[in-house]
């Protein structure tokens, strides 16, 4: 018997404390850059973030979406035989956040392992998923998170912080023989690698006092990226999982795409043929998760019963490296559907 990856349940979290655009501008007036603040507004479609607590770890903000996920899924902890945590935004440098998880979850059985590959963590660790599944039949659970908490690593006085929410997104995929992922695709350019991130702290730079007080162990864009690099290359992995995976681009139900700017989602969809309602989109309300974003909007997608058993839904990832990852999957009669029934704060 064929053992695909089905999708089969989804969670999120979303944590309580909102941080508005007016909030953000008047805190930056007072250091007389809140033009910077508004420009970023109008630009990205995002009008608001959420903080988790103080004394949060990104472990912390994935527990509820995991919880969820599973108890949608109708699996206990002790049944996951596997973790995947996709974040650019760990407990630690070492050891991986997936084994803190590991702990406070229960799920003792679980191998676990880290994907940090930015903002195309989540759709790299279902790839991986799927790819364990179908070549190891002592697989049956997998939990795949992306979790995002990357402002508390930045500068309180860096306008970019504008961009950053915390959140986290789950998936349980489980083997059926059902029809349920199709195939995946990823590029990458790393001659981008010294743009955006943080650069101090690992073996290049070990941390010191000389880089704390630098702010190299915060993060930083230090160079932008060409404005055409995200529209050029999340067209690039749509025509190229359409290829590979023998589907019409017409044919797709939902394209989410890293959720970072709406207007470069609005010019994807427009050069795809897509029409832009099939590319759903949660950055208004939760701002930008990053790691996070796209099971997230996944979730949100399912509950606002934009997808469905039978859709194809195209995911496609980029983050600071630069990565690019993408996946393509046929949601099945074995997803279980959620409308709309937890305690979100948004």
């Amino acid at each position: 018997m064929a053992r695909i990856a089905n999708l089969i349940a989804t969670g999120r979290c979303v944590p309580a404390r909102r941080v508005t655009n007016q909030e953000l501008q008047a805190r930056f007036a007072a250091l007389g850059r809140a033009e910077s603040i508004v420009k970023l507004a109008a630009s990205s479609g995002i009008r608001q973030r959420w903080y988790a607590p103080g004394d949060w770890a990104t472990s912390d903000l994935i527990l509820p979406a995991a919880r969820q996920a599973l108890e949608r899924a109708g699996r206990s902890p002790e049944e996951v035989d596997l973790i995947i945590v996709g974040t650019d935004s760990p407990d630690y440098l070492t050891p991986a956040t997936a084994t803190v998880v590991q702990a406070k979850l229960g799920a003792f059985r679980a191998g676990t392992f880290d994907i940090g590959c930015a903002c195309a963590s989540f759709p790299t660790a279902l790839a991986a998923a799927a790819g364990m599944l179908a070549t190891n039949p002592g697989l049956r659970t997998v939990l795949v998170v992306g979790a995002y908490l990357m402002h508390r690593l930045a500068d309180p006085e860096d306008p970019l912080i504008f961009l950053y929410g915390d959140g986290a997104g789950a998936a349980v995929l489980e083997p059926r023989d059902a029809s349920g992922f199709l195939g995946s695709a990823f590029r990458a350019d790393g001659r981008y690698a010294r743009h955006w991130g943080i650069y101090a702290g690992g073996t290049a730079e070990p941390a010191s006092v000389a880089a704390v007080r630098a702010g190299r162990t915060r993060v930083r864009l230090h160079e932008r990226y060409p404005p055409e690099i995200n529209q050029e290359g999340w067209v690039r992995l749509v025509r190229t999982l359409a290829a590979q995976c023998g589907f019409r681009l017409q044919d797709v139900a939902q394209a989410l795409f890293t959720q970072i700017n709406q207007c470069t989602i609005r010019d994807v969809c427009e050069t795809l043929g897509l029409p832009i309602a099939r590319a759903h989109t949660v950055m208004d309300k939760w701002g930008y998760t990053g790691s996070a974003c796209l099971p997230m909007a996944l979730d949100d997608a399912i509950e606002q019963g934009l997808i469905g058993p039978g859709d194809l839904l195209v995911m496609v990832g980029s983050g600071v490296g630069y990565n690019l990852a993408g996946v393509a999957l046929r949601l099945t009669e074995h997803l279980v559907l959620h409308r709309a029934l937890n305690n979100d704060p948004a």
